[in-house]
């Protein structure tokens, strides 16, 4: 179930989040001029690599590994590939522009850098001594999304489910698509602890649900509060598309 497009109008530019999208573009361009050793390298250093924080570094590891608040932050706007970056960031565009109409740039900035530190370290929590490097903005989009879901539950997200070789589009209200959206990373997230090893790389599945669940924590908080949005004609009811 891919997310297409939301139906709730921006009334502002979402200059913040636009900024965000440039700002992990401009770097993925950067990684991708780097000679394979080279961006292995700055993988390494600025992502997250949990077993560090356990004080502990395995011989095993290739490169030179960083540890602090540093790489839980830089991690965020690192990413391993094309597909990984283009389906991050359409996500972020979906719905990061409406969660910054009701916060403002500043105040989403600040929200998304939170969600994403949040993500980062219940990653570390439960992939203890995983010697894998963790980047990608999905913790952080994952905190946008959990706010999106409490702002405007019952926006409707145009979604195109496959069927083999045949695109189906459908209209479900922004509840649906979360709940299964979160539904699914926690039996993934519980999957892959039970089939856990320090060598086996993949999705951060419980760095989205850190992120998820730090944004329905966060977003009354950061709402402004002042100029709330009346409901447009299309966030009521439940209407299945064609």
């Amino acid at each position: 179930m891919f997310p297409i497009k939301d139906t709730i109008p921006s009334r502002n530019e979402p200059v913040a989040t636009f900024g965000l999208i440039f700002a992990c573009t401009v770097i993925f361009g950067f990684e991708l001029l780097l000679p394979e050793e080279l961006r292995q390298s700055v993988i390494y250093r600025f992502g997250v690599v949990p077993i560090v924080y356990q004080g502990l570094k395995e011989e095993s590891l290739p490169m030179i590994v960083s540890t602090g608040i540093i790489p839980l932050f830089s991690s965020m706007f690192l990413h391993a590939g094309l597909l990984h970056i283009v389906a991050n960031m359409w996500t972020l565009w979906i719905f990061g522009d409406n969660v910054e109409d009701r916060m403002g740039p500043f105040r989403f900035v600040i929200f998304y850098l939170i969600c994403g530190l949040v993500a980062g370290i219940v990653h570390v929590i439960f992939n203890p001594n995983s010697t894998i490097p963790t980047i990608g903005a999905s913790g952080a989009i994952s905190g946008v999304m959990g706010a999106y879901l409490l702002m405007f539950p019952l926006a409707r997200i145009i979604v195109m489910i496959p069927i083999l070789f045949y695109p189906l589009f459908f209209e479900v209200p922004a509840v649906f698509f979360m709940g299964i959206w979160a539904y699914l990373q926690l039996i993934t997230g519980i999957s892959s602890v039970i089939t856990y090893s320090a060598h086996t790389g993949g999705v951060a599945w419980w760095a989205h649900l850190g992120g998820f669940a730090c944004g329905l924590v966060l977003a009354p908080f950061f709402d402004r509060g002042k100029k709330y949005r009346k409901l447009e004609p299309d966030e009521y009811g439940i209407e299945f598309g064609w």
